[in-house]
C-alpha cells in the first residue's frame, strides 16, 4: 500500500513539472514575464531567461559551452539561406478562434432565449385577448352574471358593476389584441 503510494506522488510530481513549462524574458521595460507561449518575435535571444523543457537561453550558457556551440557551428558548411515565404510565416489574426466560437454560440443563446420570451409573451396576450373577447360577449348579451365575492357567496351584478366590467375588458381588448 506504501509503494503504491509512493508510486502515484511520484507520479502526481512528474505530472506537475510538465505542466509548469513556461517560457521566461524580460520586456523592452526590463520586466520579468513568464508566459506558456514564446515571446513575441521583437525580443532579442539575450532576453529569453526560460524557455520549456529546461533550457537556458544562449544568453544564461557558460562560456566554454557555448565557444564550444559556436565551433561547431563555424565548422558545419553555413545552409543555403532560405527566402521567407508565406506559405512558412506564421500567420497571426490577432483573434482566437476558439473565443469568437464561444462568444457567437453565447449570442446565439441569448437571441434564442429572446425569441422563446417574445414568443411566450405574444401566446399569452392572444389567449388574454380570447379570454377577454368571450367576457365581452357575455357582458353584452344581457344575461344575468353571477360573482363569487370575497366571502364566498354569490352576488349578481348590477348594471354599474357590470359597466365597469365592461371598461375594464375593452381595455385589455385594445391592448392585447392587435
Amino acid at each position: 500500500m506504501n509503494l503504491l503510494r509512493i508510486f502515484l506522488s511520484g507520479l502526481a510530481c512528474t505530472v506537475s513539472m510538465s505542466a509548469a513549462a513556461q517560457w521566461q524574458w524580460m520586456d523592452k521595460d526590463g520586466r520579468k514575464v513568464f508566459s506558456d507561449r514564446p515571446p513575441p518575435a521583437d525580443i532579442p535571444d539575450k532576453n529569453v531567461l526560460k524557455q520549456p523543457g529546461g533550457h537556458r537561453s544562449r544568453a544564461q550558457e557558460p562560456a566554454a559551452v557555448a565557444a564550444v556551440t559556436a565551433a561547431a557551428v563555424s565548422a558545419s558548411p553555413a545552409p543555403a539561406p532560405v527566402a521567407p515565404t508565406a506559405a512558412n510565416a506564421p500567420k497571426l489574426s490577432g483573434k482566437d478562434k476558439e473565443l469568437e466560437a464561444r462568444k457567437k454560440q453565447a449570442e446565439e443563446g441569448e437571441a434564442a432565449k429572446k425569441k422563446a420570451d417574445e414568443e411566450k409573451l405574444a401566446k399569452a396576450r392572444a389567449e388574454n385577448c380570447t379570454r377577454a373577447r368571450q367576457s365581452k360577449a357575455g357582458l353584452d348579451s344581457g344575461i344575468r352574471i353571477a360573482r363569487t365575492n370575497a366571502q364566498g357567496e354569490r352576488e349578481i351584478m348590477d348594471d354599474a358593476a357590470r359597466a365597469a366590467e365592461t371598461r375594464r375588458v375593452q381595455t385589455i381588448i385594445e391592448s392585447d389584441c392587435k
